[in-house]
């Protein structure tokens, strides 16, 4: 069973909003959502907890993480301290759906999962398109632009720049039209962070349009001369 279509969210750093975006995706698309490895365990929700609550969606909607982790740490710092290994073969599998699948980051691309296995080589083992969140404030140029070209050095696909944010007309016009990587829309800063105002926020902001048509992933990507990896887990030690 191949997941119909998907993504994965990735963002240029931490607490960008690749957890709210995720919940308003998989709202929007009744998708099932699914956080590899989450580090960081206390009062506070875990990503998948949040993702549930903002969506509106039933707990089948969601898969288990396979690595919960308890400190607020980099994933490879956060298994080493609960003395845990992470298995890269299996984390290279993503769950089989029959819905589509929102797969959501940890932090940035270069992330490291172990000592010598960054989290954008998953990335390419999991063979989705990634839409990366982006801020509108101060910085965000260069952080953007050095994610997008992590992303086309390893021949990754990218659907999108999701931006997140106050309107800053210059810097959501230049990252487009330097990266020639289009903009999906903006999630503007809501008051109040519900189901009912994230959903609202994407009917107000985004076309649907640009999240269903997987035969356009494919032909843009042969255009453009890259060829996506296969479905098995990369050599990438």
């Amino acid at each position: 069973m191949r997941n119909p279509r998907g993504y994965v969210i990735t963002g240029t750093d931490t607490d960008v909003g690749k957890s709210v975006v995720s919940a308003m995706l998989a709202a929007a698309l009744n998708a099932k959502y699914f956080k590899p490895i989450q580090a960081g365990l206390g009062e506070e929700e875990t990503d998948t907890q949040l993702v549930q609550r903002l969506s509106g969606l039933p707990s089948r909607h969601f898969f288990e993480e396979y690595y919960r982790l308890n400190s607020f740490a980099s994933p490879h710092l956060a298994a080493e301290i609960d003395g845990r290994s992470l298995d890269i073969k299996h984390l290279c599998h993503l769950p089989k759906t029959r819905y589509p699948l929102i797969v959501e980051g940890a932090g940035g691309l270069l992330v490291p999962v172990n000592r010598s296995v960054l989290l954008i080589d998953l990335f390419r083992a999991w063979n989705l398109p990634v839409i990366v969140c982006a801020r509108t404030t101060l910085g965000t140029i260069n952080h953007t632009l050095l994610t997008i070209a992590a992303l086309r050095r390893r021949s990754i696909l990218i659907h999108g720049i999701i931006f997140v944010g106050d309107h800053h007309e210059e810097n959501e016009k230049i990252i487009p039209e330097l990266s020639k990587v289009r903009s999906l829309g903006r999630l503007p800063m809501l008051e109040e962070l519900s189901s009912q105002n994230l959903r609202k926020a994407f009917d107000q902001n985004f076309q649907i349009e640009h999240f269903l048509n997987e035969k356009a992933w494919t032909v843009k990507l042969r255009r453009s001369g890259i060829h996506l990896p296969s479905t098995r887990c990369f050599q990438i030690f």
